[in-house]
């Protein structure tokens, strides 16, 4: 294997290699290896006569697009890092994200630059910022150029990524994925999920979310396959790109899925090419894996977190049946363990405690944060996860919750997310999210808020009997209060302290 992990190489490697095959079909427009790779030559060429070297940070805010992955691997092959933003994002929200960055260069699609204008409007020094269509052309030349570092080779521990975490313990915080990271983990998601030259990816996680680089795309640009990159989620396309492409790979969240099964045409739909189909960022229940596996689909289910660039855990489908529930076993090149949180002592066999992990995959700290990149790890170089996590006999991990998100009733610990699986059962129940609040009695008890799915007219009365018979009584919540949404934050992690804030008001 070669000392050289840079993934700006993969890239020449597969141009070399697949020239004439399709790397990327965005919207319907094609882009060969060949194609892709001058055009990425021909931007490191504006970027170098501008001024940034390796070193430097390049933020974006965009949509999914073929031109967001040739700025990608420019800055790759110039050892610069790229920190995608969320477009979601409120503008004092990207303006906290653009001070921790710090970028050389912002770039932002056309349609959200009112949000990008009114996001660096209130910064004290704006970055220099310009549109997608401006890579075409000479680049405005980097600010105080004499602080750039000279220009070299791309090296492995470059930071390739760097990509923002969901904020669920605290601010946002910038972890750093490196080229190696990132080799690592795809190299890990590999031996679980082989990607061929042959398949065709269905890319639809945004691209500010480390899941839409680290699981199938970038993996299948190394073995040159082809990447359907789409911009957003209506589950009508997603079914005729399936057919009409032949899509033989996809990842999603568990909403994704649903969404897909709840939609009128899905029985009859043509998905025959689809083999492999991936869920994170929530677990699957059981229903779901057999709706999809009455069309002669087996999800394949997988746990990360940014910080390990994602991939932690991955339940193969031929487990699925016999482990239901649980987030599978690690991945290839990554050892975890389990701790207890009190004692600090290391739990073997089967246990409850948090989840650590190791391994050459895992982020190398937080931007600009050495404080909070200390706290991240053990003194013997263990990630800290933060979440509670079950192990049984066989070693199959499930998550229970995060460590932080537990609540105290009658000096019993509780973890929302058990309750939250418990309700999910219920078929008139679409989400829900469980928190801890004040209680005069037991110090504290579960407030649940559901969102009804459409057509449901299920009551509280009737979820309490259900959580009954699926929970020990001090777990089922006290109260249920019906809502039309739940907030959010990355992905599927709906934010509990959003919901504690208006709890407490």
């Amino acid at each position: 294997m070669t000392d050289d992990q840079t993934v700006g190489r993969w890239l020449s490697d597969s141009a070399r290699a697949f020239a004439h095959r399709v790397a990327i079909d965005d919207r319907g427009v094609t882009t060969t290896y060949a194609e892709l790779d001058r055009r990425v030559d021909r931007l490191v060429r504006r970027l170098a006569r501008a001024g940034y070297r390796p070193g430097d940070r390049i933020v974006t805010i965009t949509g999914n697009s073929a031109d967001h992955v040739v700025l990608f691997f420019a800055c790759a092959r110039l050892g610069i890092g790229m920190s995608p933003l969320s477009w979601r994002a409120a503008p004092r929200e990207l303006a906290y994200e653009l001070g921790v960055v710090d970028p050389q260069l912002v770039v932002v699609e056309e349609e959200y630059g009112v949000l990008a204008d009114a996001a660096v409007a209130l910064l004290d020094r704006a970055p220099t910022q310009i549109r997608f269509d401006a890579l075409d052309h000479d680049l405005p030349p980097r600010d105080h150029p004499s602080e750039a570092a000279d220009q070299r080779p791309p090296r492995n521990d470059d930071p390739l990524l760097i990509m923002f975490t969901s904020g669920s313990t605290g601010a946002p915080k910038a972890a750093i994925l490196t080229h190696s990271t990132c080799f690592w983990t795809n190299l890990a998601f590999s031996r679980a999920v082989p990607v061929s030259r042959d398949d065709v990816v269905l890319s639809l996680l945004p691209q500010h979310h480390v899941g839409s680089w680290n699981v199938q795309t970038l993996l299948a640009w190394w073995v040159g396959a082809k990447v359907v990159i789409e911009r957003g989620f209506d589950p009508r396309r997603v079914l005729e790109l399936i057919r009409t492409r032949g899509i033989t790979m996809m990842m999603g969240v568990p909403t994704h899925y649903r969404a897909l099964a709840d939609y009128r045409g899905f029985a009859d739909a043509d998905i025959s090419s689809l083999c492999t189909a991936v869920v994170g960022g929530a677990p699957a229940t059981g229903a779901m894996l057999q709706t999809w596996l009455d069309r002669g689909v087996r999800l394949t289910q997988g746990y990360g977190l940014t910080e390990a660039g994602p991939n932690v855990l991955c339940l193969l489908p031929e487990e699925a049946a016999a482990h239901v529930g649980t987030a599978g076993r690690p991945y290839h090149h990554l050892d975890v363990r389990l701790v207890d949180h009190d004692t600090g002592e290391v739990l073997d066999g089967p246990a409850r405690g948090e989840l650590q992990i190791k391994g050459p995959g895992l982020f190398v700290g937080y931007f600009g944060d050495e404080a909070a990149t200390r706290e991240a790890f053990t003194d013997d170089g263990w990630l800290r996860t933060g979440d509670l996590v079950e192990r049984d006999a066989d070693g199959y991990h499930t998550i229970i919750d995060r460590m932080d998100g537990l609540y105290i009733s009658g000096g019993i610990n509780v973890a929302p997310a058990e309750v939250e699986k418990a309700l999910l059962e219920h078929p008139g129940v679409e989400r829900v999210l469980v928190v801890g609040v004040p209680d005069d009695k037991w110090g504290q008890v579960g407030l649940a808020r559901v969102v009804r799915r459409e057509g449901s007219t299920v009551d509280a009365a009737e979820l309490l009997r259900h959580c009954r018979s699926y929970l020990a009584r001090y777990k089922v919540p006290a109260q249920i209060v019906f809502v039309s949404d739940l907030p959010e934050g990355s992905l599927e992690k709906v934010r509990r302290r959003a919901v504690l804030e208006e709890s407490a008001g």
